[in-house]
């Protein structure tokens, strides 16, 4: 089968191509002028260039896909969404569904993410079903903001007769990192430069089992449904350590107590909104790291897509091992 992908060059996208490469589909990627692509170039992908902000050239990149999966987004810690980030993932997404059915194709498979489904209240992991709740608890930073925003442009083209599916990937880990994105995490409590944990919680996952499901959604997702693509829930203490172990060093000790989180999260807030450069911390990063509902289940995935995932120890020797072949 042809298969078109946008953000192909991220971690995401760079497992997926490689999956799908190996299912024998054959792939057309687009990218941006100038992106970083070498370490995909092993790859037998067939290139396009063509942005988000530019509906006639992803429309002629998804000429002859059947099935076009879509991974490129904007990724940002701002408190508010800046215009580049709602035009990449917002107005982005619109485009993407705009090209598709200029081109004639058969389905969308968008990318979401957890941070557009919710947060548990209570002590049991949430489903799809759950309310996007995340203004109440001080969690809609840009990113949650305009990953909801996309989602509910792929509900409404469904409803006007569209054949799209989404899927909500928890926390990565993995190869093919290449800036790295969520793989940062595991860089800072390597280079002993996280110094501390918050009792907040996450829900952490191997990026190939989540192109894996990426797949199997395409393939077997019903039209209008999202599934969520989840692994392990665990508290952050728990993961640092867990990425301290697999990578033989000592895991951060220290409990970070909420008074001292909270003034950095406000001198964060005072630098994002005095410098265009992207914060380290802010108040919104504080509030994901006091989060302890954060947690979720991807039983109607294992049910309906015949979803299951590794320990997520795997994904972060994986990680580790694939930045050390680079080097």
């Amino acid at each position: 089968m042809h298969v078109a992908l946008t953000g192909a060059t991220g971690l995401v996208g760079g497992n997926l191509a490689q999956a799908l490469l190996a299912a024998g589909h054959t792939v057309t990627a687009t990218r941006r002028g100038g992106s970083r692509a070498a370490h995909l170039d092993e790859l037998d992908l067939q290139w396009a260039q063509a942005d988000l902000s530019d509906t006639e050239g992803l429309s002629h990149a998804f000429q002859g896909a059947e099935v076009v999966f879509h991974c490129a987004a904007a990724v940002s810690v701002r408190r508010v969404p800046p215009p580049w980030m709602v035009d990449a993932n917002v107005a982005g997404t619109q485009r993407v569904i705009d090209a598709c059915q200029a081109a004639g194709v058969r389905r969308l498979l968008h990318c979401s993410s957890t941070v557009a489904v919710g947060v548990s209240e209570g002590p049991a992991p949430i489903d799809e079903t759950a309310p996007w709740n995340l203004p109440a608890h001080g969690l809609d930073d840009g990113y949650a903001l305009t990953k909801h925003d996309s989602e509910q442009l792929v509900h409404a083209a469904v409803a006007r007769g569209f054949d799209a599916v989404m899927v909500n990937p928890g926390y990565m880990f993995g190869p093919m990192d290449i800036r790295p994105s969520s793989g940062r995490m595991i860089q800072e409590v390597v280079a002993g430069r996280m110094i501390g944990s918050t009792p907040g919680s996450n829900c952490f996952v191997d990026v190939r089992d989540v192109a894996a499901g990426m797949i199997a959604a395409a393939e077997r997702g019903r039209c209008g449904e999202r599934y969520i693509l989840g692994g392990d829930n665990l508290h952050y203490g728990e993961v640092f350590a867990l990425i301290a172990r697999v990578a033989g060093v000592r895991p951060p000790r220290r409990a970070i107590p909420a008074w001292a989180a909270r003034v950095a999260g406000w001198a964060g807030d005072l630098h994002e909104s005095l410098s265009s450069a992207e914060p380290f911390l802010n108040s919104s990063t504080i509030a994901w790291g006091y989060a302890p509902g954060f947690r979720f289940s991807s039983a109607k995935a294992e049910r309906e897509l015949g979803y299951t995932h590794r320990p997520v120890g795997q994904a972060i020797r994986a990680a580790l091992d694939w930045w050390a072949a680079q080097a």
